[in-house]
């Protein structure tokens, strides 16, 4: 009995062997946990922030605790007008902000598809040479280019306006590139079957190619979106009414306040005005993520 028992324990300990603990497993999570702390408590400090007074904020700088301002900060954010005209609030902020990233997103997918379409099943000559003359215009930042494209939106009389601040953008080389590989793709037996069903290009496009790029689209919508919204530089640049202002540049229009030395700056609005300005992209990228992964990395139609 006892060697029965015995061989019993040894087989159950063959069975199920200790687990090793893995070092690189807890290193690579110790790494990923570091780097999203590094990012988020920022933005911690900065939502904890927004819940005290100018004046707290000022002699002590940013807090981790949150105190009783939070909702003043934010209806003083939202809904009081300011600026130098007193002519704009945080809702009209956000309303701007919110027309420039989804116009400048739709503008670029619907540009980048249409060229990527023209360069892949048209068969032009100097296709291929114009793909990547468009692909070079990447290593061309807005910056670059932004003294040229503010003349002639100067001497369009687009400026203060939303086709000024939009369409100077929405030629994209990094949604023309991801469409292009996307309808290489696509099976020929595809578009031979449309082509014996008697669809155009128009027709085939609309019908097949729009309906199967719908991850892709999603995908190119999200970056587009919070590219676009993001934007300070071009729309400093281009608008000088304030109606016409953006988050992102509301919150450097309040902070101005501090450059006379005479009142203290609205941090507490401030802070509330830079979640605010936040809370859009994250609520697109988290709730659009599976379909963002799925739209750059599938590759079966």
């Amino acid at each position: 009995m006892a060697d029965i028992t015995e061989s019993r324990i040894a087989a159950q300990s063959t069975a199920h062997p200790a687990k090793r603990i893995k070092w690189e497993a807890v290193g690579d999570h110790a790494i990923l946990i570091a780097g999203a702390l590094l990012m988020l408590v920022p933005v911690y400090m900065i939502f904890a922030s927004s819940s005290w007074n100018d004046i707290t904020l000022h002699r002590e700088g940013l807090q981790f605790g949150f105190s009783d301002d939070m909702a003043n900060n934010y209806n003083a954010a939202l809904f009081e007008y300011g600026g130098f005209t007193d002519s704009v609030n945080g809702v009209t902020m956000l309303a701007n902000s919110l027309i420039l990233g989804i116009g400048f997103a739709i503008g670029k997918i619907i540009v980048g598809m249409m060229a990527a379409y023209a360069i892949v099943y048209f068969r032009l000559r100097f296709a291929t040479l114009a793909f990547w003359m468009i692909f070079t215009t990447l290593l061309l930042p807005l910056e670059v280019r932004i003294l040229p494209s503010y003349e002639v939106i100067t001497w369009m009389n687009l400026g203060n306006t939303y086709t000024g601040l939009i369409v100077p953008l929405i030629a994209s080389a990094t949604a023309t590139f991801f469409f292009r590989q996307f309808f290489m793709s696509v099976p020929e037996e595809l578009i031979e079957a449309a082509r014996i069903d008697g669809a155009g290009p128009v027709k085939f496009f609309i019908d097949i190619l729009v309906p199967l790029s719908q991850t892709m689209i999603a995908a190119m919508f999200i970056i587009m979106f919070v590219f676009g919204w993001n934007q300070y530089l071009w729309p400093t640049l281009i608008t000088t009414d304030e109606s016409l202002f953006t988050l992102v540049r509301g919150i450097r229009q309040i902070m101005q306040a501090y450059s006379d030395g005479s009142t203290t700056p609205e941090y507490g609005e401030a802070a509330a005005l830079a979640i605010i300005a936040m809370t859009p992209p994250v609520l697109v990228v988290v709730f659009f993520q599976s379909w963002f992964v799925k739209g750059l990395t599938e590759s079966d139609k």
